[in-house]
């Protein structure tokens, strides 16, 4: 599935089976939940934090999914089409660090 097509997937599911868009202000607040999930999870099996008694590892791609929706839905409410917006931001990254991180000794 490319971007456009899960923009376009995501706005008929939204449409038709969300209803209709949560504001584009309540969608941010959920996008920083559905980061701090991830963060949790991250946290728990990569970091040094570990996880509680009875809490079980949750899907670490359904967390990851869950924050792309979200990002999705608040790029259909606000004009954004992320292929383009990706292709911009990766020329931008490629002018801007060309050498940045291969002169970086911490990277060696």
């Amino acid at each position: 599935m490319t971007l456009q097509e899960a923009q376009q997937t995501v706005d008929q599911w939204i449409n038709t089976i969300g209803v209709r868009y949560f504001s584009e202000l309540t969608n941010t607040a959920i996008l920083m939940e559905e980061v701090g999930e991830l963060a949790r999870i991250m946290a728990r099996t990569y970091g040094d934090q570990s996880f509680k008694a009875g809490e079980d590892g949750r899907n670490l791609g359904d967390e990851m999914a869950d924050v792309l929706f979200v990002l999705i839905c608040l790029a259909n409410q606000t004009g954004v089409d992320l292929t383009s917006a990706l292709e911009e931001n990766l020329i931008k990254k490629t002018k801007r660090d060309a050498n940045r991180h291969r002169n970086n000794e911490k990277l060696h």
